[in-house]
This record gives C-alpha cells, structure tokens and sequence, in this order.
C-alpha cells in the first residue's frame, strides 16, 4: 500500500546516508559484474529472477544514489568472459573513467593459442608462465591445418600452416596473457613463425602462432600425428 512505499523510501534514504558516511577516504569499490553467466534459455525461462540474480553486486547502486562502471576482466577457465565493475559515489563518473581505463591497461588480457615449444612442460612454456600466463583451456585446431617439424629451430619447433585442402586437426592449448606482456611476447618471436588467427574446431577464433609457408618446404608433414607433443613420443 502507500504507506509501505513511503516508509520504505524513508529507509532507503537512511542507509544512503550511512553509505554516502563510508565513502570517505575510497576511491571506489571494486565487485564482480554478475555472480554466473546464464544460457539464454534459462533466462526466457524466468527472466525477473535471472535479471535480478545478474545484479546481485550492482542492484543498490541507483538505489544508494552512486554511479558504476563495468570493465573486461579476462576469460573464465571455461572460455567465458568475466567482468568487474567499479563503484564510485554521485558524479563521480570521470574518476571511474580513469581508474577503468588504468585497469584495463594493467589487468585485461590476450589469449594465445600455442601449437608446440611453449606447450605445459615443454621448453619455452616459461615464456607465458613467467609473464603471469595461465592456462585456459586445451582444444584443437579446425580440420583445416598441416603441422610440419621445423626440427632446425632451437629448440625444434612445429610449423602451423593453414591448408585448404589435405589438413587436420591438431593438438594446442589456448593461454591468457597479461595485456601489458603480451608486447614483449610476441617481439621474441623468431621467424619464420609469428601470431596470426587459428580457427579452433568449435567455431571460435583466437590469436596463435603460424609458420611463413616457404619455412616448410622440404620439411617432414607431421599433420597425421594429430599435434607437437604426439610427434615428440613417437620418437622415443
């Protein structure tokens, strides 16, 4: 009834008042976007509950009469993007804009899907793990790849050519790296290889490494072995 809307207006303005008293000496508060990611079938299923359920951490935001803004936060270990959003008092937009635009130079991050030496456990893996690398997920290529042994490299390495006839698919891992190393990464790459963009057997796109196609001329196609690392075992 009236009466309930008002007495509840009158305690919204209570705890924005004891809200607006802890803002003092923060810059901002910092939260997950949303608490899950939901299929878009189970929000046509219930679409009041999922969108609330999506505001968990930024519901009270107008409510408390505070300003918000989300920012890219990476990709979740199920190749799902995430996102955090930064909380500021009343007409602190600009300041937001600063601190997401610092956060993104800092804390976003670039994925790289690698074919061979800087597989888990072989030699250069230590090039994404000391720039603060992990690993996302493992997959495969689209059918439509050859790899060949570029075994005169240090350390030997595999040449991943894209084929529009006669490929396969083949073994990688995809990486997420920091945005602010992903410059110096890829600056240590050696020709012939280089970043270019890998089709992955699920439809999806990302960054990887590629062999210039005149590097394998002569050189041994290991395409059938279906990846770096099964190569490696067969000549044990």
């Amino acid at each position: 009834d009236a009466a309930s809307v008002f007495r509840a207006e009158d305690r919204r303005r209570d705890l924005a008042r004891v809200i607006a008293g802890l803002w003092t000496g923060c810059d901002a508060l910092l939260v997950p976007t949303a608490p899950r990611v939901y299929r878009i079938d189970e929000v046509l299923a219930d679409p009041l509950v999922t969108n609330s359920n999506l505001g968990t951490w930024t519901n009270f935001v107008n409510l408390a009469d505070l300003c918000a803004l989300a920012v890219p936060a990476g990709t979740r270990a199920d190749g799902l993007p995430f996102g955090v959003t930064l909380i500021g008092g009343a007409w602190e937009d600009e300041a937001l804009v600063v601190l997401g635009r610092e956060w993104e130079r800092n804390a976003a991050e670039v994925q790289v899907a690698v074919v061979g030496a800087h597989l888990s456990g072989l030699p250069l893996n230590r090039l994404l793990t000391t720039r603060g690398g992990r690993l996302v997920r493992s997959g495969q290529t689209a059918p439509h790849y050859k790899l060949f042994a570029l075994e005169d490299q240090t350390p030997p390495k595999p040449g991943l050519v894209k084929a529009p006839e006669g490929g396969g698919s083949i073994a990688l891992e995809v990486w997420s790296l920091p945005r602010a190393r992903y410059g110096e990464f890829v600056a240590e790459i050696p020709p012939p290889l280089g970043i270019g963009t890998i089709d992955l057997d699920d439809g999806s796109r990302v960054q990887g490494f590629l062999c210039e196609p005149w590097a394998t001329v002569g050189k041994r196609k290991i395409t059938s072995f279906g990846g770096w690392k099964a190569w490696i075992s067969s000549k044990r």
